[in-house]
């Protein structure tokens, strides 16, 4: 890669880290505002909801503004928005504003995948190297994210924290003004104008005029070869994700706190009230689906990807039915929530496969915001699902569901192999 390509990168790589940042820093705060705003779990779950669900909503839209406006107008929007939702959040005084803040941050981050994947693919030769630094970029901040907002919690007030939070974004973004993207842009784009001048061809390989009457014609192509069936599946994968995650910091808490007693710091310090080690334990579990990112991609490599996932999927149910009864003892309760960590994220590149592999290139953008719609958007629902049921039930009651999930995920996965049409 030369200069400008390396700066591209850099840039993606950086967006997509807070991205992440954000979305798992807020189970980190929950654990928090449930006292903060003396609420439920089940209201929480609605409250992040509104943000997950916008997040994931707002990709189908994100990408038609792409084709628009070019990726790096948007993923500086994307970036300042994200800044602005924080302070906000860091400001919130009662729930409805909270929940406002966090839509804000939901709309803003939507348009980062479709702006920055976009933006990979059309400006950088060597791609597979360059999607390979964003995925990191992406990892990075989904376990550094969670990370130093636990840290930051110890010795600063959650509003403190929130809005130091908005810093990075205030960064990356002032690095993207000055990255230069139509000098990574093939000859003929830049000459079209780039992507500074928002014309389609700048925005990384844009077809041109937007209509809904093309986004009609690319959705009935995706159809056609029942892309349908890897919509219920990202649907299901992406419901999985967010119901384990959104309260995974109290879930590990509350089985922690009969197993381990660990005086880490001294009872008279003043960190010691805001010392959690569920948060850590969390961060670990985020951590370990680097390996998991790793692992999917290399069977992506080697079978079907849709075969893979009928397996893993089927891992996930098993994995749910084991979380509570390793709960017994410490050894088994962390093992089994650490493979749940690797296996969650190994999906992840199973999946984008797929959707590659059951969509024709020329309408490759829409289904991948069709992806992120069913995987953010429908998926949020798992936030308000965990909450209802956690408020209702228990935490055994919701890893049952869970494991309904998955089954439910499994069973579209070996729908795709058997009848949907392959296309690449």
């Amino acid at each position: 890669m030369d200069r400008a390509e390396r700066r591209i990168v850099a840039f993606t790589a950086g967006s997509h880290g807070l991205v992440h940042t954000y979305e798992l820093s807020i189970p980190i705060l929950l654990t928090v505002w449930i006292a903060e705003f003396s609420t439920t779990a089940a209201t929480l779950g609605l409250v992040s909801t509104v943000g997950y669900g916008l997040f994931g909503v707002g990709a189908l839209p994100g990408g038609i503004l792409v084709d628009r406006f070019g990726s790096k107008p948007l993923i500086l929007a994307c970036l300042g928005g994200m800044a602005a939702s924080f302070l906000l959040v860091s400001v919130a005084p009662n729930l409805l504003a909270l929940a406002l803040a966090i839509g804000v941050w939901g709309v803003t981050a939507s348009v980062y995948h479709p702006a920055g994947l976009s933006l990979l693919s059309k400006s950088v030769e060597q791609r597979g190297t360059a999607l390979g630094y964003h995925g990191i970029g992406g990892n990075l901040g989904i376990a550094l994210g969670p990370l130093a907002t636990a840290l930051l919690l110890l010795a600063f007030d959650w509003r403190i924290v929130a809005a130091a939070l908005t810093v990075p974004a205030v960064a990356v973004a002032a690095y993207g003004v000055t990255v230069d993207v139509d000098a990574a842009l093939p000859a003929s784009a830049a000459a079209d104008g780039g992507d500074e001048g928002g014309s389609a061809a700048g925005s990384g390989g844009a077809k041109g005029e937007v209509s809904p009457a093309t986004i009609v014609d690319d959705t009935r192509v995706l159809l056609a070869g029942g892309f349908l069936i890897v919509f219920a599946f990202v649907t299901f994968s992406g419901l999985y994700y967010r119901t384990f995650l959104t309260f995974l910091p109290d879930l590990l808490g509350d089985a922690l706190g009969g197993l381990i007693d660990v005086q880490l710091i001294d009872p008279e310090s003043p960190y010691a009230e805001e010392f959690d080690l569920a948060r850590y334990v969390y961060v670990a579990v985020l951590t370990v689906g680097v390996l998991g990112q790793y692992l999917g991609g290399r069977i992506a490599d080697r079978i079907r990807p849709e075969r893979g996932l009928i397996a893993l999927m089927s891992v996930l149910a098993v994995l749910a039915l084991l979380f509570v009864p390793a709960g017994a003892t410490t050894a088994s309760f962390l093992a089994v929530s650490l493979a749940l960590g690797v296996a969650l994220f190994t999906v992840q590149p199973l999946s984008q496969a797929t959707v590659a592999a059951y969509s024709p290139s020329e309408a490759r953008g829409i289904s991948f915001g069709y992806t992120y719609l069913g995987i953010f958007g429908v998926g949020s629902l798992g936030a308000a699902l965990a909450g209802w049921v956690l408020t209702r039930a228990g935490p055994r009651e919701l890893f049952l569901v869970l494991a309904g999930i998955a089954v439910a995920g499994a069973l579209s996965a070996a729908a795709i192999a058997r009848f949907a049409t392959r296309r690449d």
